[in-house]
């Protein structure tokens, strides 16, 4: 029995439909699954056998850390774990690990992958405009490339979640002119949001991070995404705030008339983030509590008119990752990539 005051409950009901959703959506490209950051801060080792489950076979990871801590759940499977950040000299030796390879991204990586694993087969990132990792196109042309066994040749895009941006279409081309000239097998532009955008920006390969844990970083998408974290947390104390007095740090939340308030175990130390003083919401049942006053490191207060809260409850907290977006001003993969370790995960 776990003694933690608050958990984070997920489901792999939508993690595989969100799975199946983008890669419908993917039509003929192979739709892979971004893995970093701990599966987005809900548990890579519980959410990869569930979308390997699925049907999913490629999956990518920052560095050679998260393909270590994943690894043993590719064995025996038709699988593979692409490195994002390459091969730098602190990863060397390289580690035996079966079906993981890196994406070179620099012409000293190149190097360093020729020197040490001859012939092997590697993926190579492409800067397409993004200036952020990637050989350069000139890089290509000169020739840099030549002779490495190549699985995927990728670019990033970066300015997938506004649909109308122009720089999309320059990179999308920018990218296909790179058909033919590297000897990769595969190549892969989409993100999540990359999907959204059409047949054109597909290729082979697509690689959905944020909505496969149920963000939705365009419009085009929601209808297809559903939640997979909600935050569930205990109260520990309710109590009678009268008109007039305050809630919280700084006092900046005063009571306009006498109110039941519940102190719910909960804070920025958790995930749960600051910019929600205020602005966040939490539900018994199906009676919304609104949070008031500052969200701080361990605790939460509530405003508990519209039920009947005691102590020892639990309650939920909103799982809209775009609302609470646009409540806190933080993005959908700060709020899920800063989910902390205090929680108990609880996958259904």
């Amino acid at each position: 029995m776990s003694h933690r005051p608050h958990r984070l409950y997920l489901s792999s009901d939508a993690l595989v439909a969100n799975w199946r959703a983008l890669a419908r959506l993917s039509g003929a490209a192979a739709c892979g699954a971004a893995v970093k950051a701990d599966g987005y801060g809900l548990g890579a080792r519980e959410a990869v056998p569930r979308l390997l489950d699925a049907g999913c076979r490629d999956l990518f990871v920052a560095t050679w850390a998260e393909a270590r801590a994943i690894a043993d759940l590719i064995a025996g499977r038709d699988a593979t774990i692409a490195v994002l950040h390459g091969l730098r000299e602190a990863d060397l030796p390289l580690p035996d690990l079966p079906g993981v390879r890196p994406v070179l991204s620099t012409a000293a990586q190149v190097a360093r992958w020729r020197m040490v694993a001859p012939g092997q087969v590697c993926d190579v990132m492409v800067d397409t405009g993004m200036n952020r990792l990637g050989v350069s196109e000139a890089d290509v042309a000169g020739g840099l490339l030549d002779g490495l066994a190549i699985d995927t040749v990728m670019s990033h895009l970066a300015c997938a979640d506004e649909p109308g941006h122009a720089l999309n279409e320059v990179q999308r081309a920018r990218f296909a002119a790179l058909a033919g000239r590297t000897g990769a097998r595969r190549m892969s532009l989409a993100n999540s949001a990359g999907i959204a955008l059409g047949a054109g920006y597909h290729f082979d390969v697509t690689r959905p991070g944020l909505a496969l844990y149920g963000g939705v970083p365009v419009a085009a998408l929601a209808s297809a995404i559903c939640p997979v974290a909600t935050i569930a947390a205990e109260v520990l104390q309710c109590r009678t705030v009268r008109a007039g007095e305050t809630v919280g740090y700084n006092a900046t939340w005063r009571a306009e008339a006498d109110l039941p308030v519940a102190i719910v175990n909960l804070g920025y130390a958790d995930g749960y983030r600051r910019a929600l003083s205020s602005r966040g919401c939490a539900f018994a049942g199906d009676a919304l509590l609104p949070v008031i006053g500052r969200v701080s490191m361990d605790l939460v207060a509530l405003d508990a008119r519209a039920a009947t809260v005691r102590e020892g409850d639990w309650v939920r907290f909103d799982d809209d990752l775009v609302h609470v977006a646009a409540a806190s001003g933080v993005s959908q993969y700060e709020l899920l990539t800063g989910l902390g370790d205090r929680f108990e995960r609880v996958w259904s």
